[in-house]
């Protein structure tokens, strides 16, 4: 029953490719495979020339389109894409400043400047580029890396009904491609019995209307057999890829992640030592209360009862408060320990869960969505099933580049609209370039057997040749070619700028010389309204592909890049040494706690949550020249500096030129000198300060000692004025003590007479 449903697989997708391989593909490729030859000078069908040759007309082109298809290139192609991440949150924005690094260590190994060209070329010459994100699992020692890839044009079916120029609404995309047998088994050794039973392919058909046998390119399409190592033919078998988008059930669990036992050790260890430095709170606090009871009672405000009553009150309401103290800091402790952790996982991955007791119980809550995975049928053959994979994106790695959309998974090319002008041009000057050679090789008219034909062909154009013919018969007469219209010339020349004028890019773009030398502003300008046709395609179509591209990259990065990884990205620039042009990026960076258990991640990238958009305009060439003339002006108007304006120059080793010559550098060290002159000012005015504070001091104790000095000598002179006075008043007292008592005497004396 297994492999009846294999070998069903491997039916359907022949029969998807059937069914996409219907008349509009085929018609499709036809007519963009006829502009890919216009490209490659394949321009004169096998037919044509065959017509041409037997008329005697020129078979030569004169090729207009590869010029122009190739300065359109440079100008998408000229720098590499640039895409930035912003973060949603501010956890996940040094994630995202280190997507962008990542995705150049990603474009760098795939070789993206190649591949980006030429998946270009393809949406010019052929109508749609395909960018295919797929992840190396072999690559860095088995750990894998994600690439860029490139898939051929005409290898990829789309689902018909798609409208999205990105086919993002394809119904499903396949790609189907012509491998030899080895290097199938090469690709894929585990399936190496599978795909010898392969039958041959027999679906070769050629799309080109160019002569394969005598044409000037070689084409996939003509290379029909392989050779294997044995050297011998080799088949070419059939490979399909269909990859199609499915709706899954998801859930988004939310699980509490417990503390292990030593997480609960540590708590337990943490909340002993609160609870007894709040028992020794508590206790103390019980003490005083106690003393306040015992002095109540002395003073005879309460009774011993009462007293021993609300001593046992308190006693029990400290116990409850230790024990209450010590459960609320256990809850605490392990609320802060417990984690609840986001995670979204498959339905099957949450119903092991919730059959799991032990598990069950951690899981807070759930919320049920649906969401696109793209899955991947391969199959070898009409009838050899290898594998089917989920991938683990939501949109398909296969990311297209169309030129001219129109609303079909069938665009058209640059090339296309320039096919009719370039047939014009080449019938124009095969018709010039055959009168002109009717011109210089007469035709002769003569009667039969007037002249020796085998003479006249070999000699007849011959400078200075002598022709006889016979007498009797008629003199054999020029046939002179009509003149040609000078209308000819005027379809040439309006040709050429009809050709410019269709695809957009004029001669002056090409570098051609023009009547007068071109300003710097004027270079500027051409290269500004030069490009306005290609720079509508790219704000239009290229730029949102490739960002939709980064987006592809991220969803696959993010799912491949789980584990801590260290990623080396050189970035060359003058000036600089080996080691600084190398910078260093790290992400899933263990956290580890005091046991050595892993608790968290560093730049957890695979979790990290940001949006990628593309850089608008980083493709595009610069033309330098112009740019530091105008660099220049802005430097000589003082709007920027001079390091500025070295950093934009190609001079080498400018990093040290700019250490040497920069007036910042200049001026940092006409700051350091002045800084140390400052140090040594300062210095002095700080002894002077000092010294000057000193002086100071001794200033005013100087006039403090002064004033005191005359205050004493203030106080002194009337202490002496005052002791003079009290002299004077004590004599005057004294003489009027002794006379009054003189006079007592004398009245004593007279009295006792």
């Amino acid at each position: 029953m297994a492999r009846t449903t294999k070998k069903t697989k491997a039916h359907i997708n022949k029969q998807l490719w059937d069914r996409a391989n219907n008349s509009h593909r085929q018609r499709w490729q036809t007519l963009s495979q006829k502009g890919y030859d216009f490209y490659l000078n394949e321009q004169l069908s096998k037919e044509e020339k065959d017509q041409l040759e037997e008329s005697g007309m020129p078979t030569f082109t004169i090729n207009r389109v590869t010029p122009i298809i190739e300065i359109m290139k440079y100008f998408v192609t000229a720098n590499n894409p640039k895409w930035k991440a912003v973060g949603a949150t501010g956890d996940d924005v040094d994630v995202a400043q280190v997507h962008s690094d990542i995705a150049d260590y990603c474009w760098y190994l795939s070789n993206g400047k190649s591949l980006y060209s030429q998946i270009a070329l393809d949406a010019l010459t052929k109508g749609v580029g395909y960018f295919l994100v797929d992840v190396d699992k072999d690559a860095d020692r088995g750990m894998g890396e994600v690439r860029f890839s490139r898939l051929d044009p005409y290898d990829v079916y789309v689902d018909p009904a798609s409208r999205d120029f990105l086919f993002r609404d394809a119904n499903f995309i396949q790609v189907r491609k012509n491998i030899a047998r080895s290097r199938l088994i090469n690709m894929l050794p585990e399936f190496a019995a599978k795909i010898k039973k392969v039958a041959k392919s027999t679906d070769v058909v050629s799309y080109s209307q160019r002569d394969t046998d005598l044409g000037e390119t070689i084409q996939p399409e003509d290379i029909t057999m392989g050779i294997s190592l044995e050297a011998e033919d080799e088949d070419i078998v059939p490979y399909y890829e269909t990859y199609h988008k499915k709706k899954f059930k998801y859930r988004n669990v939310y699980i509490k992640i417990e503390p292990s036992k030593a997480e609960l050790l540590r708590l337990k260890e943490q909340v002993e030592k609160e609870v007894q430095s709040f028992r020794e709170e508590v206790e103390v606090g019980l003490i005083e209360k106690q003393i306040k009871i015992e002095q109540a009672v002395q003073s005879g405000e309460i009774i011993p009862e009462r007293a021993q009553l609300e001593i046992k009150k308190s006693q029990e309401m400290a116990a409850q408060a230790i024990r209450e103290k010590e459960m609320e800091l256990i809850s605490r402790a392990r609320d802060e320990a417990t984690i609840v952790k986001q995670e979204v996982m498959p339905e099957s991955q949450y119903k092991l869960l919730i059959n799991n007791k032990n598990l069950k119980k951690n899981i807070v809550d759930s919320v049920v969505f649906y969401e696109n995975r793209v899955v991947q049928t391969c199959s070898a053959g009409d009838d050899v099933f290898l594998y089917e994979y989920t991938l683990p994106i939501r949109e398909y790695p296969i990311v297209p580049i169309p030129y001219m959309y129109t609303g079909t998974p069938y665009p058209m090319s640059a090339v296309t609209p320039l096919i009719g002008k370039q047939q014009e041009i080449n019938k124009a000057h095969q018709i010039m370039l055959h009168n002109a050679n009717l011109a210089s090789n007469l035709r002769w008219m003569y009667e039969e057997g007037a002249v020796p034909e085998e003479e006249w062909e070999k000699y007849s154009s011959s400078p200075g040749a002598l022709l006889k013919y016979r007498q009797g018969f008629a003199t054999p007469t020029p046939i002179l070619p009509a003149p040609i219209n000078n209308a000819f010339y005027t379809v040439v020349q309006e040709g050429k700028s009809d050709a410019e004028y269709i695809s957009g890019v004029p001669s002056a773009m090409m570098g051609f010389a023009q009547d007068q030398a071109e300003t710097y502003r004027g270079l500027l300008a051409n290269d500004e309204f030069g490009t306005r046709r290609l720079k509508a395609w790219m704000g239009s179509v290229v730029e949102p592909a490739l960002e939709h591209l980064g987006r592809c990259f991220q969803m696959q990065a993010q799912r491949h890049y789980s584990v801590e990884k260290v990623f080396r990205i050189v970035q060359p620039e003058a000036g600089q040494s080996p080691q600084e042009q190398e910078k260093e990026v790290k992400i899933n960076i263990q956290i580890y706690n005091d046991y050595g258990e892993a608790i968290g991640r560093f730049k957890d990238y695979a979790s990290a949550r940001f949006d990628v958009r593309v850089v608008a305009g980083a493709t595009m060439p610069v033309n330098r020249w112009a740019l530091l003339e105008e660099y220049f002006k802005w430097f000589q108007a003082g709007l920027i500096d001079d390091i500025a304006m070295i950093a934009e120059t190609d001079i080498r080793n400018k990093k040290q030129v700019i250490e040497r010559k920069s007036v910042y550098s200049q001026l940092q060290g006409q700051v350091s000198s002045m800084e140390e002159a400052l140090k040594d000012k300062d210095g002095t005015i700080e002894t002077l300060e000092r010294q000057l504070v000193q002086a100071g001091i001794k200033m005013k104790v100087g006039d403090a000692s002064n004033e005191i000095r005359k205050d004493v000598l203030e106080t002194e002179a009337q202490q002496k004025l005052l002791r003079g006075m009290l002299k004077v008043e004590f004599e005057k007292m004294r003489d009027q003590m002794q006379s009054d008592m003189d006079s007592t005497k004398q009245e004593v004396s007279k009295n006792e007479q």
